[in-house]
């Protein structure tokens, strides 16, 4: 077993993530000379069904759309210094994700490298329907799913860079499973070895989110201060033989990674911390240890694994009508009592639509989708307040009508509106379940192999 510890930098924790962030990251993983993995984590549920909306525009689209962007700066160096890159950009298109990437090399004059494409986690096909309607019942309807992904773990990967890929290109895997897969490649560690597999599954969820766990959503002014935010770094993790970890930030950037932030980010989306499923391994955090080992270095030790879920989970997409949204202004004296007569006036318009209304600047994040808590405020002096109003239908016609009347306050009152917005977009919900495992085959190919 390999003893020389692996080194994962992180350099994106959504989608829509800064596209210089790799920059500092790669230039660290070079100057620090070991063994080295770049990840991108650019999947979440809303962007998986957003890519499967592009697709059915484009059967060539549907990958992250600023994967150009990302790779771009960075390619060239992270091929010429052995920097493997992973990442779930792929999204719902993964081998056309590989496909583009193959032609960004091209354009920038580098050898097409090897690209592995990650299969399995698509579960839309007619041989999955009687399964997925045995598990969700009287909700699913074939007619209406548009795409059905289990969330797949680390053996594709880890046998694709054994394999000798320099890039693997995934779509629905779970999110710590993109650190996971290269240590298991790095070390030969066993797909049981459940120990191993848990401390680098949390070493993963640590990176996942990128600036995340270096200060960014933690900062807050006054009470947790983070320096130099505007140009807050991205972590780099060092993955010991047994899994345990250290996490870094990537030279001169700002942020700061402290007990504090890592805390917070170990503790993010833990549902139970001494049972935290994940599709390589249950994690058991009961004995966790974080401790800061040096300037923004802070070591993960003491987690401890059982054996993996029977089951996978699996999210599919389901057509679920269309969303209208309708902005428009009010300021100076008497904004509020203006944007809520507006209000008035566009349910009592609109009666057969369920409308949410939102005053920005008076209440909207704490709002209830019913618009009780509107209702129970005393209006107040608010001077500058934005009305928006939402509703959704499975009509597009009938949704049309709340733009129409929004835009209609211009001149039908109150007094004093304007800069109208309004925009119409397809809707999808979401159905979940949890499938067999053995009924979800996992691998991977090359691209040179794909048809």
């Amino acid at each position: 077993m390999r003893q020389d510890p692996l080194l994962i930098g992180c350099a994106a924790g959504f989608s829509g993530d800064r596209v210089d962030a790799a920059r500092a990251v790669v230039d660290t993983l070079i100057r620090r000379g070991q063994p080295s993995v770049l990840i991108f984590e650019t999947l979440a549920e809303r962007t998986l069904a957003l890519a499967q909306l592009r697709r059915r525009d484009d059967p060539e689209s549907g990958y992250e759309p600023q994967l150009a962007a990302l790779l771009r700066p960075v390619l060239a160096d992270c091929l010429a210094h052995g920097i493997r890159i992973v990442s779930n950009f792929g999204a719902a298109n993964p081998a056309g994700a590989a496909r583009r990437i193959a032609a960004l090399a091209h354009e920038l004059g580098l050898a097409v490298p090897r690209i592995a494409v990650i299969e399995g986690d698509d579960v839309s096909g007619a041989e999955f329907v009687p399964l997925l309607a045995s598990h969700l019942g009287s909700d699913f309807d074939p007619r209406q799913i548009v795409a059905a992904n289990a969330y797949i773990g680390a053996e594709a990967i880890a046998d694709a860079l054994r394999a000798g890929a320099e890039i693997v290109v995934a779509g629905r895997v779970a999110d710590p499973s993109l650190a996971v897969g290269p240590a298991m490649a790095h070390y030969g560690w066993a797909a049981d070895d459940w120990d191993r597999l848990a401390r680098a599954t949390m070493a993963g969820h640590l990176l996942e989110c990128g600036a995340q766990v270096c200060g960014g959503y933690f900062a807050d002014p006054g009470y947790k201060d983070v320096p130099d935010l505007h140009a807050v770094g991205f972590p780099v993790a060092e993955i010991d033989a047994e899994g345990g970890c250290v996490i870094t930030k990537a030279d001169g950037t700002g942020g700061l990674v402290t007990e504090a932030t890592v805390k917070e980010q170990l503790l993010y989306e833990i549902h139970d911390p001494s049972c935290y499923l994940t599709p390589d391994v249950v994690a058991d955090l009961g004995e966790a240890l974080v401790e800061e080992v040096g300037p923004d270095a802070v070591a993960l030790r003491g987690v401890r694994g059982r054996a993996r879920p029977a089951t996978l989970k699996v999210t599919a997409l389901r057509e679920a009508g269309w969303l209208a949204e309708g902005e428009i202004s009010y300021a100076g004296p008497g904004a509020e009592a203006r944007a809520r007569l507006a209000a008035e006036v566009l349910r009592r318009r609109l009666p057969t639509l369920a409308l949410r209304i939102d005053l920005i600047g008076v209440l909207s994040v704490l709002g209830d989708d019913a618009g009780r808590m509107l209702a129970g405020t005393v209006p107040g002096d608010a001077r500058d307040v934005r009305l928006r109003a939402a509703a959704s239908h499975a009509s597009r016609a009938e949704a049309e009508r709340l733009l129409l009347e929004v835009t209609a306050l211009y001149t039908c009152g109150p007094a004093g509106g304007g800069g109208v917005r309004t925009a119409m977009r397809p809707r999808l919900g979401t159905l979940s379940c949890l499938l067999p495992r053995e009924a979800v085959k996992t691998g991977h190919r090359m691209l040179e192999d794909l048809a």
